[in-house]
Formats: structure tokens, sequence, C-alpha cells
């Protein structure tokens, strides 16, 4: 190819076009509060993810903190501490006080902006740019959350103490959890869709379809939030109004294309640079970027899978075990009394950790450590470093345990039956291609 022609200017890029007053108002608020929420919340972790290191949101930090704490408490009248970290909740009072604040001080920059700067005709520059900035921000997420299912690890399968859980005891978020969790196969293709967007935003020339795929993503996301009260639904939201960004300059197009069946003309937003070469580079960089998000985010699920996910190591007593026979210093007492401080099951999932179900389907949970070559295991409590329960245990056959010790102050003795996983229909029923009837139970 010739030289010139890798060289030489593109002519789209000649001549800028003038912005209306509404458009530059619309840009410099755009600009300053879409900027400020990706540089101060998981966005900006997202972009630079390490699954070996735990990043903060900047927001939790100095001084956005303390900005936020002082308007929950003079401008909101919030009485009470603010949680602003450590709960996995995206809707905590200390993230709706935050969108707050940016949303005060991004129409309070816009309107000092407009001022400063109300000569200048347009910001097209600044515009490409940023328009690859809130590009690469919603690829972050889309491969974040979309490779976490497509794992399968954000819903897991339900954990046993679920499957013993009665229906009416799950919350809204619980219910959502578990149905996605126990249809491995509709949460890989949920995330299918949620990466295809992100690869697609990864071009510029896909910019306008990644966009509307991450805008169904994203609406279908938050409708999800909003009808079983998952706690993401401000960041869900987010994500929307960033994609929406990113369509405005095609509406037009996408209205004469989708509602008045008119031919469109290709999409007028300028290349980044004025030379086929920069912007072959400029690709290439993108495309490394987006290729480096994908592996990361792919270790990271994968590490995590094999520790929360169904790749973890189960107990060395892993199973639901019905409690058939129960002493308490010396005194047998039967399992079926509705006593509220009996024990009617205990359950082994996690290595470290033991699940005791009372009669009333309420449970305990304690620290277990587990020494399958002395037989031992010793419980703990989270709340109380001085409590402490020993036990020996004796699997007397593969589906019967004896366990001996002490727990409480008091000698234990239990004798407990494993039950057949397999037998929950929820485990068993699997796929049918062909059915008679609805098996709907």
């Amino acid at each position: 190819m010739n030289t010139s022609d890798q060289t030489a200017p593109l002519q789209q890029e000649e001549q800028a076009p003038q912005w209306n007053l509404t458009i530059r108002i619309g840009f410099r608020f755009c600009f300053v509060y879409f900027g400020l929420y990706c540089l101060t919340t998981q966005i900006l972790g997202s972009l630079f993810t390490n699954p070996e290191v735990d990043v903060p949101d900047p927001s939790t930090l100095w001084p956005m903190r303390q900005i936020i704490f002082w308007t929950a408490g003079h401008i909101f009248r919030v009485a009470h501490p603010l949680v602003y970290n450590g709960s996995g909740s995206g809707d905590k009072t200390f993230d709706w006080v935050a969108a707050f604040c940016l949303l005060v001080f991004a129409i309070l920059a816009t309107c000092i902006w407009s001022l400063l700067d109300r000569r200048r005709e347009n910001y097209a520059t600044l515009y490409k740019w940023f328009r690859v900035f809130i590009r690469f921000a919603l690829v972050s997420q889309m491969f974040a959350y979309g490779m976490a299912k497509l794992v399968p690890l954000q819903m897991p399968f339900p954990y046993l103490t679920k499957l013993l859980e009665p229906y009416g005891n799950f919350s809204p978020m619980g219910v959502l959890w578990s149905s996605v969790g126990a249809s491995p196969a509709y949460e890989i293709f949920a995330g299918g869709a949620e990466m295809l967007a992100g690869i697609l935003l990864i071009f510029p020339r896909m910019t306008t379809l990644g966009a509307l795929a991450c805008l169904i993503d994203s609406a279908y996301i938050f409708t999800l939030n909003m009808t079983y009260d998952v706690p993401v639904k401000l960041f869900a939201f987010h994500m929307i109004l960033m994609s929406l960004f990113l369509l405005a300059p095609e509406f037009s197009r996408l209205a004469d294309f989708f509602l008045s069946n008119r031919a469109t003309a290709p999409s007028t937003q300028p290349p980044l640079f004025r030379t086929r070469r920069a912007n072959r580079i400029a690709l290439a960089v993108q495309i490394v970027i987006g290729m480096w998000l994908v592996g990361i985010n792919a270790y990271g699920s994968w590490s995590e899978w094999h520790t929360f996910g169904g790749g973890r190591t189960k107990s060395p007593l892993y199973g639901i075990w019905n409690v058939e026979a129960l002493s308490i210093d010396g005194q047998i007492r039967s399992p079926l009394l509705t006593d509220y401080d009996r024990w009617h099951r205990v359950i082994f999932d996690f290595p470290e950790r033991a699940s005791f179900q009372r009669m009333d389907d309420t449970y305990a949970g304690y620290g277990a450590s587990i020494n399958v070559n002395d037989k031992t295991l010793a419980l703990t409590k989270g709340d109380d470093k001085n409590w402490k329960g020993d036990f020996h245990f004796q699997r007397v056959a593969q589906d019967q345990l004896t366990l001996d010790g002490k727990m409480d102050g008091h000698m234990i003795h239990m004798q407990l039956q494993l039950v057949d996983r397999n037998k929950f229909l929820l485990v068993n029923r699997g796929f049918h291609w062909v059915q008679e009837y609805p098996y709907n139970r």
C-alpha cells in the first residue's frame, strides 16, 4: 500500500461541526458526571483489575468519604453511622448520598464551565477520547459480570442449606439467585450476552451495536434488580445512562432504521486520529486492552470458581445429615420434640464451615476444623472467641456418622444419617426435550 495513504488526513475530520448550546451544555454535564462516577466507583478498579488485590472504591477514601459523611449528616440528617465498605450492597445510604454529591458537583461544574468557555463551538476532540473512556468503562463491567456468569459463579447452584430451606423463607433476591443458579445453562447464556456486548464495544466501528447490546443487558439487569430487590439498582441504572450516552449521536439513524424504515447513512462519528496508520495502531491497542480485560476476568472468575463455586473443595464430611439420635449429658432426647434448641440436621458443605438446622428450620453456623486422620471436629463461633466445641467422629458406614464430644459445656452424642442429595427434585429433574404434561411442582 502507498505510504501516503497511510499518513494522509482523513476527509471526515477536516471540518469539525458546530454544536448548538444544548449539546454543548449536555456534553459538559455528562463529561463531569460520568467521568467522576467512573473514577469514584468500582468501575475504576475494574479497568485496572487485579484478582490478587482488593481495590477499594475511591469514594470510600479521602476526601470523598468525608464529603459524603458531611452531606449525609448535614443535608439529609442521617443520624446512624454510614456503612461504606464490606457489605456487598451497591444501594447503601452511602452510595445514594455519593450519587447526590456527584450530581450537585456536576451541575455546579457545568455552570462554571459554560460561563468560562461559552465561545467554544464544539468539544469534538475531547468527545472522541471521552467516548473511548466510556466504552471501556462499560466493557470492564460487561466482562466482570459476564465472566462471573459464564463460568458460572455469580449465582451458584443452591448450597445444601438452601436445598433444605422452606421457599417461603427466601427473600426475593434469594429466589432470583437460587432460581438462576439452579439453571447453569441459563446463567451461562446471560453471561454470554454480557460478554458479547463487551466484545462489540471494544471495536470502534461496532460501538453502536455494542451499546445497543449493553443497553438491553443493563435494562434487563435493572429490571431484575428492581423487581427482586437486588441492591445494585443504582449501579445498573448508571450502566443504562452510559449506554444511552454512546447511542445519543446515533438516535436519528436508529429512528430511521427501526421506526421509519428509511435507509441510513454511515455513522458520522470521527476517528481518533487524522491518519489511517494512527487509527490502526489505536485499534490494535484497544483490542489488546480488551483481550487483557477478558483474560484477567476469566482468571479471577476461574479462581473463585474453585473457591466458592461448583469447583470448590468440599468438606470431608460433605452432605446433609439427619440427627437420628441425640443425647445431652447422657440423657437421651428424641429429635422429634419441637424444642428450638434441638438439632434436626447437621450440614457440612464448605471445608471450614458447619451448620446445624434446628427444628424450626433456622440455622446455627459455626467455623469448622476437620482432621480426617485424627477424626476430630473442632467448632468455633465468630462472635465468641472463647466458645468452642470439640468432637470425635466415627464414620461407621458411608451414610452413617457419629459425633461424640463437648459443646457449650455439655457432653454431646449424636448419631447421623446421610441424606441422598440426588433425591432432591431440583437436583435430579434435569432437562427434557419431550414432556407429555408440564412438570411444574
